[in-house]
């Protein structure tokens, strides 16, 4: 299996802006999905801790924060990898996510790259009993959802 998935999509603001609101307003834009959520309880609130080592977190209604990732590269404002993991994952797994931000005339193109769900035991809930290329379309549409909210974000 091909164990990513990439997406895309123009942003109409500098890479500055659009990697600020990337991970400075994350908890207003993103798009909770029952197909992809973190943890099993209702969706809650994703924030970055800035710098390489900050977390990805949500915290939930009950006040609990759950550590999505890690920040394993910063490098505002071009490029942003994390870690990632969802609650169903076995504890040692992670997968990387790495973002992209990439000036093009007067607008910014964001690309996603979500890498290691080959990693993901093939039981897990987080596959849902989806074949390996079903799996991966779907995730890359949860991804490309995401970009849709950056867009409206960031402009």
């Amino acid at each position: 299996m091909t164990s990513k998935v990439f997406v895309a999509l123009r942003v109409k603001a500098s890479p500055g802006r659009a990697f600020e609101a990337f991970v400075g307003e994350i908890g207003m834009w993103w798009k909770p999905s029952p197909l992809f959520q973190t943890t099993p309880r209702a969706p809650g609130v994703l924030a970055f801790e800035a710098g390489e080592g900050g977390r990805l977190t949500e915290t939930l209604a009950n006040g609990k924060v759950f550590e999505i990732g890690r920040i394993t590269a910063w490098e505002p404002p071009h490029r942003l990898e994390f870690s990632w993991r969802q609650a169903s994952f076995p504890p040692e797994l992670r997968t990387e996510v790495e973002v992209r931000f990439e000036a093009v005339g007067d607008e910014t193109r964001v690309s996603i790259e979500h890498r290691g769900f080959a990693q993901v035991p093939a039981k897990n809930v987080a596959r849902h009993g989806f074949p390996d290329s079903f799996l991966l379309m779907r995730l890359a549409e949860y991804w490309q959802t995401q970009l849709v909210g950056l867009r409206d974000a960031a402009t």
